[in-house]
């Protein structure tokens, strides 16, 4: 049966509804349940902590301070060299989880990442060749392209575990609440940060490309003339008619007239990002071109991967160097 006693730590008494000791001071840990030694711990840290409310409110203004500070330093990067700005994001998008994956001992997230990592190095490589292969494009956007599917899909069955955790629908299944919403946040992050790093790994593989293919050029006009038969993301020719129905993809065109290659204009819109035709930089509505909603980037699914990077990328490296003033001043 459940009795009272009360466990006084550094003169502060904090009761806990334990079994009665007669000794307050003196028991065994091992015995406590990990929600009771949870609760130990907090009133240890209540206690190391009381009377220091001044210096937590000088560490929560740094913390404020560094945080706007470094928004508006990261904000402006942006928009003034942007290239510059998505190229160090998208490798610290890549390097951070890989240091703290490591020193948590998360042996399945540095599986995952690791083939991803050989594969997206082996299609980037290919992207960036000089001449550029013929099957180059079509590879790399069919890569890009899955990879996208593929983290959508694992991100919604994600999100689905989490709503379906919170209704207690889990409790049907005998399924701990715990479990469950573990399991659905971990779902939720592996389809968002891949899907993410992916994009701009596709992004850049496209600018390198459409460059080398010479029907884009992000600041003039193209190097190349565009026949009627022949697709501006990959340079091939078109072998299947608008208004015909082909076997492995179609044909698309878009309201400028220009056509391409199902894949090519799938991953040169949708994974690549470029919402304009790749010849002649007319807007993309990609509403006419794409019936499926999933297939839409939303201006708030924009925001969310903005978001996910700027939390994944930059908030660690704030966060440190928050921590390194906090150490000079010698605040803890």
């Amino acid at each position: 049966m459940a009795g009272v006693f009360e466990v006084e730590v550094d003169g502060v008494e904090h009761d806990h509804g334990l079994e009665h000791q007669n000794d307050a001071n003196q028991f065994d840990l091992s015995k406590l349940s990990p929600e009771e030694k949870w609760r130990m711990e907090h009133a240890k840290m209540h206690a190391k902590h009381k009377g220091h409310e001044a210096m937590h409110a000088e560490m929560v203004l740094i913390l404020i301070v560094t945080l706007v500070v470094a928004q508006l330093v990261l904000v402006q990067w942006k928009q003034r060299h942007p290239k510059s700005y998505n190229l160090v994001t998208l490798f610290q998008m890549w390097v951070v989880p890989l240091y703290f994956t490591t020193k948590l001992h998360w042996w399945r997230f540095l599986t995952t990442w690791f083939i991803f990592s050989v594969i997206t190095a082996y299609i980037s490589y290919r992207a960036t060749r000089k001449p550029l292969a013929c099957t180059t494009p079509r590879l790399v956007y069919k890569w890009f392209l899955l990879l996208y599917k593929i983290s959508y899909a694992i991100g919604i069955a994600g999100y689905s575990v989490v709503m379906f955790t919170l209704f207690g629908i889990n409790l049907i299944f005998r399924i701990k609440p715990e479990d469950a919403m573990d399991f659905g946040v971990s779902l939720l992050f592996y389809g968002l940060y891949y899907g993410v790093l992916g994009r701009d790994f596709a992004e850049m593989c496209a600018d390198f490309m459409a460059s080398t293919v010479g029907y884009y050029s992000a600041s003039g006009m193209p190097t190349k003339h565009l026949s009627d038969n022949i697709c501006a993301v990959c340079g091939q020719p078109i072998l299947v008619d608008v208004s015909e129905e082909g076997i492995i993809e179609n044909t698309y065109r878009l309201s400028c007239n220009h056509v391409f290659h199902e894949f090519c204009i799938r991953g040169w819109c949708i994974v690549g990002k470029k919402q304009m035709c790749p010849y002649c930089k007319e807007k993309v509505d990609l509403k006419r071109m794409f019936s499926n909603p999933w297939e839409r980037p939303h201006v708030m699914y924009g925001q969310l991967l903005d978001w996910l990077r700027y939390l994944v990328a930059w908030q660690p490296v704030i966060i440190g160097f928050v921590q390194g003033i906090n150490y000079v001043l010698g605040l803890e």
